[in-house]
């Protein structure tokens, strides 16, 4: 085997204090005596990228992690593509090094990557707080029980605890894969169900009132979700109004404010004392939403006591 070719290419490494750095390397391209092909020399210190070299792309994708994509570009003078592609080289190196992680505790949730109902599954360690898997084609029990098949029975078996969603395709993957596991749900799912009783409610009022009266309502889905305490000022003023307008608003919105005391006991008897007594409390006040909330809560309160 004979060299065929050869050419000398610009390839970018680490700058010099405010001074960019080139190399010009002579690569070769060498011809097969066996096949008769003719193939490139493999350089080791270029990254996959061929004009850039490793310690580059290491130093880009170590700016990656404290910064946006578009500010690294824009600093180091770099093409936004390029950057994203130097930091996926990196994460990759990463992750090989760091090799398949065995957690006790996971954390699992879903991102939607386009618009439309486009879901990908993310799972976290949430005892070293940081994502060990992203995959499947969208958010069913095939696509969960891929990450069990890519973490391998033996350390599924070692899962103590999973954090999850109401989703049931999730806990049905968990409870097939790692039946050990004690399945929770999140705070946050659960007040968001709550959340969207709530906005159910809204809109039923609206639609109930006519006139000058739906005026307190058109718009304050923001302002009637949120928390008080992140409200501005403007933002406390129009819900005070809009409470002080509508009787029923202001009873389903002191319910939603009281239900997240239910995670501030700790013992599972009283905290389903509470529930019992927020469920009570529902009678007579004609909130369809928020019974069916209470239901589901119902339903699945082993979760949510674990």
């Amino acid at each position: 085997m004979g060299w065929y070719d050869r050419k000398v290419r610009r390839v970018r490494d680490l700058s010099c204090g405010d001074t960019r750095i080139f190399l010009e390397v002579e690569v070769r391209r060498v011809k097969c005596r066996r096949c008769g092909k003719v193939k490139q020399e493999r350089l080791d210190f270029l990254a996959d990228n061929p004009f850039y070299t490793k310690r580059f792309a290491y130093y880009v994708g170590q700016r990656c992690r404290a910064a946006p994509i578009k500010d690294v570009a824009k600093d180091l003078a770099l093409d936004w593509h390029t950057v994203k592609a130097l930091d996926k080289q990196y994460m990759e190196a990463q992750l090989k090094r760091v090799g398949t992680p065995g957690p006790q505790v996971i954390g699992v949730d879903e991102i939607s990557i386009r618009k439309g109902h486009d879901y990908r599954i993310v799972v976290s360690d949430l005892v070293r707080g940081r994502p060990i898997w992203f995959g499947g084609e969208d958010r069913s029990e095939a696509s969960m029980s891929q990450f069990y098949a890519w973490l391998g029975k033996k350390k599924s078996s070692r899962i103590r605890l999973a954090v999850m969603d109401m989703w049931k395709p999730f806990r049905l993957a968990t409870n097939a894969h790692a039946p050990q596991a004690a399945i929770l749900f999140d705070k946050f799912h659960v007040i968001r169900h709550l959340g969207e009783a709530l906005d159910a409610v809204r809109k039923s009022q609206y639609a109930r009132l006519r006139g000058r009266e739906r005026r307190y309502i058109k718009g304050q889905k923001y302002t009637l979700l949120s928390r008080r305490e992140n409200l501005s000022l403007d933002g406390k003023k129009a819900l005070k109004v809009l409470l002080a307008a509508n009787k029923r608003l202001n009873t389903a919105y002191v319910l939603k404010e009281s239900f997240g005391q239910l995670w501030s006991y700790e013992r599972e008897g009283w905290a389903r004392r509470f529930f019992e007594n927020w469920r009570a409390s529902l009678k007579w006040q004609r909130l369809k939403p928020y019974e069916k909330f209470a239901a589901m809560i119902d339903r699945h309160w082993d979760g949510i006591a674990a």
